[in-house]
């Protein structure tokens, strides 16, 4: 019984260092700008804003298993052809991928599941930025950055048909 136990706590040791390993080694703002070009003369327009969002996802590889990936967030908030404001954040976060993460799902990992983990933090650094400019407050809707990397591999994979069929 007792043999029992020390193969099974053995078999369940050997599984534990089998197990894909992540970790978030550190998040950080990496930059952050504000601008509102056309203030004070803005705040006396009819508040009827157009708000447009850019998104950028970057990664590199700093070591063997650490990586960094930057998610920038770019938020242009214009009334008529006036910008009232021009917010940008590059969330930044190391994280520790594993040698076990199968190298198939390292881009993924990089490009969808840390920017999901960065975006709360750059979301809500633009609420607090917008807020601090006294424009009402600006809450960003989830992203789905699954979504967003199955989306960017099917136009690359469009791209690749074209040009052999060229």
């Amino acid at each position: 019984m007792a043999e029992e136990q020390q193969n099974n706590a053995a078999a369940q040791g050997a599984d534990q260092q089998q197990e894909p390993q992540f970790a978030i080694q550190r998040i950080y703002v990496k930059d952050v700008s504000f601008e509102a070009p056309n203030s004070p003369a803005i705040f006396k327009k009819e508040w009827k804003p157009n708000v447009s969002v850019d998104m950028n996802v970057s990664n590199n590889k700093l070591e063997d298993n650490l990586h960094e990936v930057v998610l920038t967030l770019t938020v242009k908030n214009t009334i008529g052809e006036e910008t009232a404001f021009l917010c940008e954040v590059s969330q930044a976060g190391i994280f520790a991928v594993g040698s076990q993460v199968p190298e198939e799902q390292l881009p993924q990992l990089l490009a969808a599941f840390c920017p999901n983990i960065l975006f709360p933090y750059a979301r809500e650094s633009i609420a607090n930025l917008v807020n601090r400019g006294t424009f009402p407050q600006l809450n960003l809707a989830p992203v789905n950055f699954d979504a967003v990397y199955a989306q960017h591999l099917q136009q690359q994979q469009a791209a690749e048909g074209q040009k052999l069929d060229a």
